[in-house]
């Protein structure tokens, strides 16, 4: 949002610099992200001189250039070769000295030297009101009429408006910063000094000629609602003081009368409306909705479909105006308005927001009004515009201020302990300084008593409706710098900090999978309750539904990664990319009876090949043995070496497995059922693990102790284990660990056979063993007595059959 530093000063002048006024609003919320240079004319004029030609004469090389001397206040004359038709003797210019820069209307700046032009010296330029950037006149040079001494800065005679623009980096809580007299207030705050608005006791209705009726049908939409006539305006271009206003702070002159109403919105945040009066079908405005359908043209001249929602400004032949938010084409202010409607009304913000969001319409209006304006102040704007209106585009007000109020906004009370204001400052905030830095807001104390107070809050302070709130705006003000910090530091909290930081976990999966070949995805949170319905394991009961959902397939909150992870990888299939490798952290969403359930979720999510095709390796599918893999990789990069792996079914995994730590089901893993992938429109079969990403944090351990690499060497011994087929390999791993797991580094089955000479039921695992002593070389003895152990316990709970 930009703010002219100007323009704030005459609302409170503090007598500081910008850069002091721009440091303490920065420490009191209103962070001044820059602070920029505006110029009504490129360059201010800098450099540019009044001077008199004494000379002029042909050039004796060009027909169409003179020679000239002229007087620049110098204490000598200046030759100077001009090409103006117009230059003569005798004339007051403006003249270009050397070292001067020009700006000219258009293009790039210009530098003034030394020259020499066809064989004559040329020590500056005479210049035109294109070449200055006082206009696009370039048919000649410009020939003032002053009495000012040669050598006078330009300026002097011409004078530039020269500001400085804040551009503050509002946060969206603060509704009441979006104006001049917003920032003001704070300033005021922070400076004690008083804000000075613009006097309206002088108001005055000059006759009664162009009567109005106002009818508001919707007291919910439109709590206050205000307006006024003004009669025989001329629509012109706005004067130049107004035309420097906005156009320092980005906008760009339309004619006087709309000009007023964007000037009247940035100076004291309240949007106003003005209608041409004479199109007013009836002279009867209602403010009310229209059935859902019905056509309306706004301003941008778009048909628009309008909502049931959608709150409109009427007269006895339909819709005017989209309340807040946009005009309509046929009634607004053109050249050939004579006549006025001005509005200046309040609109309850649920309702602008609705409509803003339906039809994708952003504009400053609306911008306010969905975020709060202030509803006292209706009145006082209309007087500000239509005195404006009277003085810039000789108006005549005819009509006495219709103000329609019938259920006047409460101001907020709230209760504040001073123990609780003192405990979230970290320091004793003194009772008198509270009471001033309250008065200053214009947050009035209703009743005190030696524990506390009751406050006041004006309804231009949406944000503020809790003690929390109260204190926050007493802290920001008194100064978070001025709380100083002890030598010994601690804080008060409820939140639970874990002992794992999360997101250093997550950078470190994350780079761990980017070496797998996956790559990261953030999904949208919000998602289709059809999902649900299609995905039986999910309840639909356990959706938590959006009030203001923007659409049907948008309406709920995700309750697994699982969803917005298919309507990826679909996406992607259906831009011809079908090996795809995709991770994601993030929230998902439970409501459970009356209360409701937020995880973090981590899941995985593999489709197409396992490796990409080439020359030497074939198409080779991802399968379940290759996510679980990675998982493997996972658990032991975080030290969890100490796992079970249980197999299941169910509606979303065809083929599934879960990682047990203890008592926790950390994750599953496996191939997604067919049902699955075909509701979110995919073809080819999709791997997924999902993990309670809190729990995984309470169970790692990054404490990672480090050995000597062996100085020994290793041995690889080999068995071939007939098995039943129900027996997995886990089951051989625990049997490892349980007979002989001192000596065993690494275990891996290297083929795998069920066919002829195997009986049926039963299967054959090729397994290999790598065996190591970190503290001396093995033996033939103590290998071949290691192997017997295990063939041994093999034999005896496996019941296998060991072949040679």
């Amino acid at each position: 949002m930009k703010i002219s530093y100007d323009w704030l000063k005459r609302l409170i002048d503090t007598g500081l610099d910008e850069k002091q006024v721009a440091g303490m609003l920065t420490h009191a919320g209103l962070e001044v992200e820059s602070i920029e240079d505006y110029e009504e004319i490129r360059g201010s004029l800098d450099g540019l001189v009044i001077g008199e030609v004494i000379t002029c004469e042909p050039h004796p090389n060009a027909d169409k250039l003179k020679v000239t001397t002229v007087d620049a206040g110098t204490g000598r004359v200046l030759p100077i070769v001009c090409g103006a038709p117009n230059v003569a003797r005798g004339q007051k210019v403006i003249v270009a000295k050397e070292g001067a820069v020009l700006y000219p209307a258009k293009g790039d700046p210009i530098g003034i030297k030394k020259a020499k032009i066809r064989g004559e010296i040329s020590e500056g330029m005479i210049c035109s009101d294109y070449e200055t950037g006082l206009g696009n006149d370039q048919s000649g040079i410009r020939v003032i009429d002053t009495k000012l001494p040669n050598g006078t800065p330009l300026a002097e005679l011409i004078p530039v408006m020269k500001d400085k623009i804040f551009e503050i980096g509002l946060t969206p809580n603060r509704a009441d910063a979006t104006s001049h007299l917003g920032v003001a207030r704070d300033v005021r705050a922070l400076t004690g000094k008083n804000v000075q608005m613009e006097p309206v006791d002088n108001f005055r209705t000059d006759d009664h000629t162009l009567p109005i009726e106002v009818t508001i049908e919707n007291e919910i939409a439109c709590p206050r609602y205000s307006g006024i006539t003004i009669r025989d305006v001329k629509i012109a271009e706005s004067p130049k003081w107004l035309i420097n206003r906005l156009r320092s702070i980005g906008l760009e002159p339309i004619n006087n009368v709309v000009d007023i109403t964007n000037f009247i919105l940035n100076e004291l945040g309240q949007p106003l409306h003005a209608f041409d009066y004479d199109r007013i079908t009836g002279k009867k405005v209602i403010v009310k909705t229209l059935p859902a359908g019905t056509p309306f043209t706004t301003l941008d001249g778009v048909e628009r479909k309008l909502k049931a929602e959608d709150l409109m400004i009427c007269d006895q032949a339909g819709g005017m105006c989209i309340a807040g938010v946009f005009g309509g084409l046929n009634s607004g202010i053109t050249l050939a308005t004579r006549n006025v409607f001005l509005e200046s009304a309040y609109f309850n913000p649920a309702f602008i927001r609705k409509t803003i969001i339906m039809h994708d319409l952003k504009t400053d209006a609306g911008f306010r009004f969905e975020k709060g304006t202030d509803p006292e102040i209706t009145v006082y704007a209309l007087k500000r515009a239509a005195m404006l209106i009277r003085e810039i585009a000789g108006g005549k007000i005819s009509s006495d201020i219709i103000d329609i109020y019938p259920n006047p906004i409460l101001h907020p009370r709230v209760t504040v302990k001073f123990k609780n204001i003192n405990r979230l400052a970290g320091i004793e905030i003194p009772v008198k300084r509270i009471r001033e830095i309250l008065g200053l807001l214009e947050i009035d104390i209703e009743a005190e008593t030696p524990d506390g107070i009751t406050v006041v809050v004006p309804p231009y302070r949406v944000d503020v409706t809790r003690e929390a709130d109260i204190a926050e705006e007493i802290l920001r003000i008194y100064g978070y710098n001025n709380i100083p910090l002890s030598e010994t530091l601690r804080t008060d909290f409820l939140a639970h900090f874990p002992e794992n930081d999360p997101t250093a976990i997550h950078k470190k999966l994350a780079q761990l999978l980017s070496a797998r070949g996956f790559n990261e995805i953030i999904t949208n949170s919000l998602s289709s309750p059809e999902i649900s319905r299609a995905i039986g394991t999910f309840s639909e009961d356990e959706n938590v539904e959006i009030m203001n959902k923007i659409s049907d397939e948008l309406g709920v909150l995700r309750q697994s990664l699982l969803f917005s992870g298919l309507q990826a990888i679909a996406y992607n299939i259906s831009h011809k990319q079908h090996n795809l490798k995709f991770f994601e952290l993030g929230k998902t969403y439970r409501s459970i009876g009356k209360s409701f359930e937020e995880k973090n979720e981590f899941v995985l999510l593999w489709t197409g090949n396992a490796e990409e095709e080439n020359w030497i390796r074939k198409p080779n599918p991802a399968a379940i043995h290759d996510i679980y893999g990675v998982i493997r990789d996972i658990l032991l990069k975080f030290n969890i070496k100490e796992f079970r792996i249980r197999t299941f079914q169910n509606e979303i995994f065809s083929q599934g497995l879960k990682i047990v730590v203890g008592e926790n089901e950390i994750l599953q893993l496996g191939k997604l059922s067919l049902s699955v992938i075909q509701s979110a429109g995919i073809r080819q079969e999709v791997l997924f693990m999902k993990m309670d990403f809190d729990l995984f944090l309470d169970i790692i351990n990054t404490n990672i102790t480090f050995r000597q690499v062996p100085k020994y060497p290793e041995v690889r011994r080999d068995l071939s284990l007939v098995i039943d087929k129900q027996i997995t390999f886990m089951d051989i791993m625990n049997v490892i660990s349980g007979a002989e797991g001192k000596l065993i580094r690494n275990v891996n089955v290297v083929d795998r056979y069920e066919g002829e000479n195997i009986d049926p039921g039963k299967k054959a695992y090729a397994v290999s063993f790598i065996l190591q002593d970190p503290d001396s070389t093995l033996t033939d003895k103590v290998i071949d007595k290691t192997m017997s152990r295990l063939m041994k316990s093999f034999e005896t709970e496996l019941q296998a059959i060991i072949r040679k």
